[in-house]
């Protein structure tokens, strides 16, 4: 009985993988992970992450979700998906496992581990930019990063919010803002509607998308991306991944 105790055991610690979160930001943020498939991390959905501090955890090894940074919450007079500037989610500081995806302008770290025997990951903008951010793995798998603060230079009708400074703490994508406008069902920014493919949504009909894609080429600038933004890596490698923000 032992031996097959043990056996399921391993077993288990096989069938998972590990993420480690770091924030090399200079400030505290509060990241985020919202499950689409495969199961809950090992560690909570949100919690505050003070600078150069990180946090390990694992997933199943077919996870199919989402990790990232939340900026200026404040959880405790404003509950809810407006308690941070840009990122926020339902639930609070533990984003909700059904409704917590986030509020954009935020940057994506995306994960679809042992999907067909690959693991699928990237880096997007696609809901706009938050915070700098990079995936790495330890079997020297491909690394997506957007390492520019795309803050400060972004164009005028994308730029925002902003703290309490006046500094833009985001960047919307064009995307984000036809959906803020009631115009995101048929939006070549969107991909959607009469522009829902990769041939009818060329990335020269995407406004500022060269804005995105020069400062960080290897990110999603938009849907269609997969080129230069989606990386894979053979599932058989079992590959940990770290998310760092401000790389």
């Amino acid at each position: 009985m032992k031996s097959i105790a043990a056996s399921l055991v391993f077993a288990a610690i096989a069938s998972a993988r590990q993420i480690t979160v770091y924030n090399a930001c200079p400030f505290t943020i509060w990241p985020a992970t919202f499950t689409s498939a495969g199961g809950q991390p090992s560690y909570a959905t949100g919690w505050a992450a003070n600078e150069y501090t990180a946090v390990t955890f694992t997933v199943p090894n077919q996870w199919n979700g989402r990790i990232w940074g939340r900026r200026d919450c404040n959880f405790a007079s404003n509950p809810g998906p407006n308690s941070c500037i840009d990122g926020g989610c339902n639930g609070g500081l533990e984003c909700d496992q059904s409704t917590g995806t986030g509020v954009p302008p935020a940057t994506l770290a995306e994960f679809n581990l042992d999907a067909g025997g690959v693991d699928y990951y990237d880096v997007s903008l696609v809901d706009g930019y938050n915070l700098p951010l990079k995936i790495t793995n330890n079997v020297g798998c491909g690394e997506p990063t957007c390492g520019v603060d795309l803050g400060p230079n972004c164009p005028a009708a994308l730029k925002g919010p902003y703290d309490s400074t006046g500094f833009p703490v985001g960047c919307k994508s064009a995307c984000l803002v036809d959906a803020l406008n009631g115009n995101a069902a048929n939006s070549p920014n969107c991909c959607s509607g009469t522009h829902d493919t990769p041939q009818t949504c060329p990335s020269s009909g995407v406004t500022d998308y060269s804005y995105f894609k020069d400062n960080c080429p290897t990110a999603y600038a938009y849907a269609y991306d997969d080129a230069t933004a989606l990386f894979t890596c053979s599932a058989s490698s079992g590959a940990s991944y770290t998310v760092t923000f401000c790389p």
